[in-house]
């Protein structure tokens, strides 16, 4: 079986597949998939196929939330890899370690994100699962937050009774969680001091970087240090300390792993420098990330932030104006450019303008900038050394960091 990575548009190359795989963001009418369908070739959706692969592991390890997913999965992966467990990965977004983002190992371990979008999570076949949080998120499909909140409930009841679940004891929308099943549940947290592995005692250094000690059921385990900036970070790692400490890997190989991970591509990357000032790019793109990306930069040493936010998505917009607005209070200069639509049409009635309206309505000065060479002019001109840029969205505004640095 021949297997070929197709982007943008290339019906060439269908005609000699043997399988058409597509993920759930690619639309019915896409065109590789209706040639495909003409062509008779068998298609698979993404999650599909990779719940059939999750069957061929024994011990498969999904680490789901709507937030941290992909920094949490190189987290965990890489402990692994530090203490010689040898996995198979498939992780969101490029990672250094892996020139990629997958690792073809020779084990019994599969380490993957466990999507909720479309339910995908629920085609996978988990031996041990982190959740870390439970938020209102692509309503586009849940409608209402009673339906997310069904299907994490199932996907925690796919858990066999010898597996693992690992959640957050911070998070309200996981106090029941354990409820759903037999596996035994271990919870980690930072607010919660009744979690089994608590973070204290946190501090961070001049990059946002923090070091932390880990308590184990109230005893002191050990002391970490991340290379990654933000609060949300130092929680991601307790969820990985918990899970790791679980499967016996060493904290010589957890504080390795910690350190050698710089982020995965787009979280809160570091670009480079013009007229001394710093870039960064993230894939932020719900209230909450974008709280939680900002008050990661603001532990960072800088002037001032100017962020350009590209919202993603008419319908996350439409139903999360309000709280994009709030999440936006925490840089010092806004500027807002168009929807990046992805897989919709705008039906709702919607526009950045109105995002730019509800800032102004809360005191905040904002640019509106549609095109994104007057966005890089405008920088150009009102940045000043020792100010950092962010670009922040999940769409094309990743472009804008390397016009600047041009």
């Amino acid at each position: 079986m021949e297997l070929m990575l197709l982007f943008g548009s290339d019906l060439s190359k269908i005609k000699n597949a043997d399988l058409v795989v597509y993920t759930a963001a690619i639309a019915s009418d896409d065109v590789e998939l209706v040639e495909a369908h003409r062509l008779n070739i068998k298609t698979c959706e993404r999650a599909v196929f990779l719940g059939k692969l999750t069957e061929a592991f024994k011990e498969t390890i999904g680490i789901s939330g709507t937030h941290g997913k992909t920094t949490t999965t190189s987290l965990v992966s890489l402990c692994f890899i530090k203490a010689g467990f040898d996995p198979n990965v498939q992780v969101g977004a490029l990672l250094k370690q892996l020139d990629g983002n997958y690792r073809i190992g020779n084990s019994d371990y599969l380490i993957l994100e466990a999507c909720e979008y479309v339910e995908s999570f629920l085609n996978f076949h988990p031996k041990t699962e982190i959740v870390l949080n439970i938020d209102n998120d692509h309503l586009d499909y849940f409608k209402n937050f009673d339906n997310i909140k069904s299907a994490f409930t199932k996907y925690i009841k796919l858990l066999p009774e010898n597996g693992l679940l690992v959640y957050n004891a911070d998070d309200k929308n996981c106090e029941d969680l354990k409820e759903y099943t037999k596996a035994k549940c271990l919870t980690f947290g930072i607010c919660n001091t009744n979690a089994n592995f608590v973070s204290k005692n946190i501090k961070f250094d001049k990059n946002g970087f923090a070091s932390f000690d880990v308590y184990k059921n109230g005893a002191f385990l050990d002391s970490f240090k991340l290379s990654i900036s933000g609060m949300h970070n130092v929680l991601n790692a307790t969820a990985c300390v918990a899970l790791c400490n679980e499967y016996g890997i060493p904290n010589t190989a957890i504080k390795e792993a910690f350190i050698s991970f710089t982020g995965a591509n787009r979280r809160l990357e570091y670009k480079g420098e013009f007229n001394s000032v710093s870039v960064y790019d993230d894939y932020a793109h719900h209230p909450t990330e974008i709280k939680a990306t900002s008050d990661a930069l603001n532990r960072k040493v800088f002037n001032e932030s100017w962020v350009i936010f590209q919202p993603h998505t008419f319908s996350r917009l439409k139903n999360l104006l309000d709280d994009f607005a709030d999440s936006l209070l925490g840089f010092d200069h806004v500027i807002i450019t168009d929807v990046y639509a992805a897989r919709e049409k705008n039906i709702f009635n919607i526009t950045s303008k109105d995002l730019v309206d509800k800032l102004n309505g809360l005191g905040k000065p904002v640019q509106y900038i549609s095109e994104f060479e007057n966005i890089v002019s405008f920088l150009k001109r009102s940045a000043k050394p020792d100010d950092v840029v962010l670009t922040l969205g999940a769409g094309t505004v990743t472009e804008i960091g390397p016009m600047l640095l041009k």
